[in-house]
C-alpha cells in the first residue's frame, strides 16, 4: 500500500504564510526581550554592545516589511 501526498492548495499556502509571519513576530519579540535582559545586566554601553554581538543581536529595532 503506497501513500500519495496531496498537492498544496491556496488555503495551505495561506496557512504557511501566516505561520511564517507568526514565527517571525515571535522571533522579533524574543530578540527584543533578550536585548532588554542583556542591557539590564550589562556593566556599561561597551559591555552591552559586546554581549549583544555575542548573541547575534545588534541592539537595533527589527524592521518589518
Amino acid at each position: 500500500m503506497s501513500h500519495v501526498g496531496r498537492a498544496f492548495g491556496k488555503d495551505d499556502k495561506g496557512r504557511q504564510a501566516a505561520a511564517q509571519a507568526a514565527y517571525e513576530i515571535s522571533c522579533a519579540a524574543q530578540s527584543k526581550r533578550a536585548a532588554r535582559v542583556v542591557a539590564g545586566m550589562a556593566v556599561d554601553a561597551e559591555d552591552c554592545a559586546e554581549l549583544l554581538a555575542m548573541l547575534g543581536l545588534d541592539g537595533q529595532r527589527p524592521t518589518t516589511a
